[in-house]
């Protein structure tokens, strides 16, 4: 897929107080230009993701995969907050010269859909196909068809939901404060601090997406007389490297607040009311194992909504089922698909 970047020249008001001057926005599209009336899906990423889904979702998103950008015109745009383009805390802010850091507005799943939401009218694209968001990428898909209830015609959501829930945000809360607990983070001397307490908040989000049955599938000892266990203790440490080498302790800190902000109900009359005025016909998406997300929230949601289906993918491997039971997936989604053929 092609990567593209705009600016948009033009106060941005946040949801939460504060506004930027000008955004700049990344996003990932189809090789070719858009053309009007073509079959057009859109990709809203995950927590730690980028708008090249082709990165992340290999799997589901590439030439001859479910998700074709030969076949269909693909698109996917980078949140705000996220260090892979977009405006975010590692943004230089003009003021000063340098990373916004810690002076970044505090920022809303809300302000990161109305940013896409001009990725759109840039594109000139009047209508979307079909919209799928898993996890945290769910948390727009449903914030945006209720934004604009008459321009997507299907919505799947995967592995999320319509309001943050206290168990997800206690988990968000202690990231936090591994952050904060290094004393580099405070200090803000430069996007490159903080990395211990990065890593450290990535290891406990890291059991959040995960399972008792998956860890000890695939984190066993290979020495059942070994003194220490040490293997999971391994893997929890190379993934807080992995994360450190690619992200910062600033936009992940921004980023777990984003998702405290996921409430499709407020200011609408509650979660009930706000799923009302969804149009799209929509496939909700559970995974059997998924802790953060489990299946009782996501029939819930059908039951809620006018026009939707249910679907549950069986998996060992929790929230992070998504990216990993492609089959199932493909299997749930494809028949979907065949509508746009």
């Amino acid at each position: 897929m092609k990567c593209h970047k705009i600016v948009i020249d033009e106060p941005f008001e946040f949801e939460a107080g504060g506004r930027l001057e000008r955004l700049e926005l990344v996003y990932h599209t189809s090789e070719r230009e858009y053309r009007p009336g073509e079959t057009v899906i859109w990709i809203c990423h995950a927590l730690t993701g980028n708008s090249n889904p082709e990165d992340w979702w290999p799997q589901t998103v590439g030439k001859g995969k479910l998700f074709d950008p030969d076949k269909y015109y693909v698109v996917c745009a980078g949140m705000l907050c996220s260090p892979y383009g977009s405006s975010s805390p590692a943004s230089v802010n003009p003021a000063t010269g340098k990373p916004y850091m810690l002076d970044f507005p505090k920022t809303t799943v809300r302000d990161v859909v109305r940013a896409n939401i001009l990725v759109r009218k840039h594109l000139g694209i009047e209508h979307i196909d079909l919209m799928i968001g898993p996890s945290i990428g769910g948390f727009q898909a449903l914030e945006w068809v209720i934004m604009e209830p008459d321009m997507v015609s299907d919505a799947v959501f995967l592995a999320t939901s319509t309001r943050v829930t206290p168990y997800m945000t206690a988990f968000n809360e202690s990231q936090r404060m591994a952050l904060e607990a290094d004393p580099e983070f405070a200090a803000a001397r430069s996007l490159d601090a903080a990395k211990a307490g990065l890593a450290c908040a990535r290891s406990m989000a890291l059991i959040s997406y995960r399972t008792f049955d998956g860890y000890n599938l695939t984190q066993k000892e290979p020495d059942e007389d070994t003194l220490f266990a040490g293997r999971a203790c391994s893997y929890q440490r190379y993934q807080g490297k992995k994360m450190v080498d690619r992200f910062d302790a600033y936009c992940y800190w921004y980023l777990t607040w984003m998702l405290d902000s996921q409430n499709v109900g407020r200011g609408r009359g509650g979660v009930e009311a706000a799923l009302a005025q969804i149009k799209a016909d929509c496939l909700v998406v559970s995974i059997d194992s998924d802790v953060l997300f489990p299946p009782k929230h996501g029939k819930a949601t059908v039951a809620e909504l006018r026009h939707a289906r249910y679907a549950e993918i069986s998996s060992v491997f929790g929230h992070d089922g998504f990216l990993i039971e492609n089959d199932q997936l493909v299997g749930i989604l494809g028949p979907l698909l065949e509508k746009f053929d």
